[in-house]
């Protein structure tokens, strides 16, 4: 028998517990925290650890990667311009009569001057009708095999765009568009040089452009090839060529690689010229890739933080246990005994007296439930319950809050800082310069193929030997819209007369001044002030009559040709230095100055040096890398004397410094979060309802016996609700205490 009343005790006590709600209260917010802050020391010793620059900063072959994808974008933009520029020339002569075969390409020659060769065939024979340039191959032309292959057929059931390599090794592009009139088939066939993209190589800089079998068919630079590295990262960017490309990235495979030995290193960069799934593009079906490399002569440093790591988690995880065993002292377990305690006067048990609680809340709640014992054995309302001592539930957790955003903020907003000082590698400075030179002579490109299509649309115009009436007007218009339509690079083509009177339009209004002659055949910037800067390309007609064609462009596409991933901020200025286009990412408002004046001062010198100019600038306790590149090649854009300019923080790089920085930077972030979100659901769940329950409590035991108390959460508190509401029940149960008769005074 000496064990049944300790056996009772325990199933007592069990059943007690076996009432405790598990979900919702003080527990889950408090073991949340304590998790949250365990992972995040962890993963502070995990990210803060030794950062080696060792072969090579990831920085550097990043920004290879992007040399490569930068070349990638522009091989396959030229030559998928090419082929779109044969066919819609094409499109241009269709009528009900067949064009001479001379006569179209004397105007296409005209025009265009980027092809080697140009023939028009009868495919039904092979007959060469016409040709000028080089010779073509006319038999890879005509022949099948490319469809054998699995290529489908082009526009207009043209044979689609192939490579093939002539006797003397080199390679040529040939593209086949058919030219509709009259009752016989003909093809239109162009022989183009496949270059490597323009990108300024120099001594230490080589480039390929290799096909899909790995076989280099163009290089720039120093000789590479019969390097084994070399044929690695050749057989690497043709295998890339058939991965799936990332959304909203390069369309087209791409990536890095190290070469060399360790004291001869070579930071290679590869990336597909392909084409994003539902893109449609020629030259993305071709299986060419751009490889560019770059010798590594600065020598390896390390940042260490490891150590740093490891004292700022062993600190975190002593606050996490401090705080943890604080809250648990302060608010769960006098949550607990308040449940406890309210149970058991619900359940008439009125035997012993309500022990005392720690904490301002916790206070005033038990002593309320003592003076509602009393109650309950027969005395009065009273207010002496009311117990404000102590410290408030709200203050521990500020304070703990407090505790814990000292370890975070330091780590967010001070420790680990970069600064100044850190040493950027030169080949970062001269690869923003490259890839800054590359974004100009791009945007000079396209400027330039916009002004010769609608040079071509000239000379379909001018077939009419400039005649007014109706039907030569109607078919001006039919040329203009179509024009419009192939062509997004246009808001609007109209032509004007020599007067500078808009005869025909198609698109939006024109911009053309009014009332001024239309200019020389050349893009011209047509205004310096506004919302939208105005570009237009105006090529007369010939023996037009001083008529002229204008093809205006859409701000969107300039935007379009500056906007590249991991070269920062973009403009292209006039030569006022007034912001004609920026990147997509950060925008820009028309014609405004550059934000600094020491990129007026890289603009004006980059000016003078036909090679662009770059430079690391520090200022703000930040440094910068900025370059500025000028169009160079002439063409139609030959008076603009525009310019790119770019400017990227140095922290955005991936150096190990900076690389440090934002790892230290994300450790104080999930500390804050960690910290904010686990205590402020500690104190919407569990402090405010316990700050509530301790006026209800000692309303009650002051005689408010009227107000039914309703549990808002089923948790702990929502618990000291109910049997707060099961002790009024029974103190309405009882008769009200009667006063003793006050004496008259009187015998």
């Amino acid at each position: 028998m000496p064990l049944s009343a300790p056996r009772g005790a325990r199933r007592r006590k069990l059943r007690r517990r076996a009432d405790m709600p598990l979900l919702g209260g003080a527990r889950p917010p408090i073991a949340a925290l304590l998790a949250l802050l365990l992972l995040v020391a962890g993963a502070t010793a995990l990210v803060l650890g030794d950062h080696d620059r060792t072969p090579v900063d990831k920085a550097v072959l990043s920004s290879q990667q992007r040399v490569a994808e930068d070349g990638a974008l522009a091989l396959r933009a030229s030559l998928d311009e090419s082929v779109t520029d044969l066919q819609r020339a094409a499109a241009l002569f269709a009528g009900p009569e067949a064009v001479p075969a001379d006569t179209v390409l004397d105007k296409l020659g005209k025009v265009y001057n980027k092809w080697r060769g140009l023939a028009v065939i009868d495919p039904t024979g092979g007959t060469l009708l016409a040709a000028r340039g080089e010779t073509i191959p006319l038999a890879d032309a005509l022949t099948d095999k490319a469809n054998k292959s699995g290529k489908q057929d082009g526009k207009d059931g043209a044979p689609a765009p192939r490579l093939v390599k002539l006797p003397s090794g080199d390679t040529r592009m040939l593209v086949t568009a058919a030219l509709r009139g009259g009752d016989k088939p003909r093809l239109l066939v162009a022989s183009g040089t496949l270059n490597v993209p323009g990108i300024s190589t120099g001594e230490n800089r080589s480039l390929l452009v290799v096909d899909s079998a790995g076989t280099v068919l163009a290089k720039d630079g120093p000789s590479i090839a019969r390097t084994a590295w070399a044929k690695r990262a050749a057989k690497t960017a043709a295998a890339a060529f058939t991965k799936t490309p990332e959304p909203g990235g390069h369309p087209g495979a791409s990536g890095n690689l190290m070469g060399g030995t360790d004291k001869h290193r070579t930071a290679v960069g590869y990336a597909a010229a392909g084409r994003a799934p539902g893109e449609t593009s020629p030259a993305g079906g071709l299986g060419l890739s751009v490889v560019t490399s770059v010798k590594v002569t600065e020598d390896a440093k390390a940042v260490r933080t490891q150590a740093f790591g490891l004292v700022a988690a062993a600190v975190l995880l002593l606050l996490a246990v401090l705080v943890t065993w604080v809250l648990i002292r302060t608010v769960q377990r006098p949550l607990i005994g308040l449940y406890l305690e309210s149970r058991r006067l619900g359940r008439g048990e009125l035997d012993r007296p309500v022990r005392a609680f720690r904490g301002r809340e916790p206070a005033r709640i038990g002593a309320a439930l003592e003076s509602l014992r009393g109650q309950l054995l027969g005395g009065r309302p009273t207010r002496t319950g009311r117990a404000r001592g102590g410290i408030g539930t709200r203050t521990t957790v500020i304070v703990c809050g407090v505790v814990l955003l000292a370890w975070a903020a330091p780590l967010l907003l001070l420790l680990n800082r970069a600064g100044s000082g850190v040493t950027v590698p030169k080949q970062l400075v001269e690869d923003q310069r490259r890839r800054t030179d590359t974004a100009a002579d791009r945007v000079r490109k396209a400027l330039n193929e916009g002004w010769a299509d609608v040079a071509s649309v000239a000379q379909i115009v001018g077939a009419g030997g400039g005649k007014e009436d109706a039907d030569a007007g109607s078919a001006a218009k039919a040329v203009l819209q179509t024009t419009l339509r192939e062509h997004p690079r246009y808001r609007s083509v109209y032509v004007l007369d020599a007067g500078g009177k808009v005869v025909t339009r198609a698109g939006a209004a024109p911009r053309h001044p009014a009332g001024q002659k239309p200019r020389a055949d050349s893009v011209a910037q047509l205004n310096t002030s506004g919302k939208e800067p105005a570009v237009a390309a105006y090529a007369a007609v010939p023996g037009g009559k001083g008529r002229t064609v204008v093809g205006e462009y859409d701000p969107q596409f300039l935007i379009s040709m500056v906007t590249r991933p991991g070269l920062g901020q973009v403009w292209l200025v006039d030569d006022k230095h007034r912001i004609i286009a920026a990147d997509r990412q950060h925008g820009f408002r028309a014609f405004t100055k550059l934000p600094g004046g020491h990129l007026d001062d890289l603009v004006t010198k980059a000016r003078k040096d036909t090679n662009g100019t770059a430079l690391l600038h520090r200022a703000g306790g930040g440094s910068s890398l900025a370059a500025a590149a000028s169009f160079t090649g002439g063409g139609a854009v030959r008076d603009l004397n525009w310019q790119v300019v770019s400017e990227q923080p140095a922290s955005w790089l991936e150096l190990p410094e900076y690389t440090a920085q934002r790892h230290t930077m994300l450790a104080g972030l999930l500390g804050v979060t960690a910290a904010v979100a686990c205590l402020g659901w500690l104190h919407i769940i569990v402090i405010r309802p316990l700050r509530t329950l301790a006026d209800q409590a000692e309303a009650l035991a002051g005689g408010d016996r009227k107000t039914v108390l309703f549990p808002q959460h089923h948790d702990e508190a929502g618990a000291v609700v109910r049997n707060l509401e099961l002790i009024r029940q029974h103190l309405n149960q009882r008769p009200s205490p009667t006063r003793p008769a006050r004496p008259s005074g009187r015998n």
